[in-house]
């Protein structure tokens, strides 16, 4: 898994910030902002089927409480891969 690779090379230096639930749509990191990268289009998919949403339910909750949410200089890249 990417975290586990990332927790490996980076997080030995200096915390990480990683959202909870959403390993799946991790797709790197930055190391110049020192910033977890994740996949807009994964995080939708996981709401849609883990969690049993509708797909525009799914992006109107990641949009409002995640892709907007800011917890810090390490909040997370949220980034569009257009992998539809």
């Amino acid at each position: 898994m990417l975290r586990e690779r990332i927790e490996i090379d980076f997080a030995d230096t200096e915390d990480v910030l990683f959202a909870d639930g959403l390993d799946k749509a991790i797709i790197g990191f930055e190391p110049n902002l020192w910033k977890v990268v994740y996949s807009r289009n994964r995080v939708i998919d996981i709401l849609y089927k883990r969690d049993g949403m509708g797909l525009e339910e799914a992006f109107e909750f990641a949009e409002y409480n995640i892709f907007g949410a800011m917890v810090g200089e390490k909040t997370p890249l949220w980034v569009e891969d257009y992998n539809w």
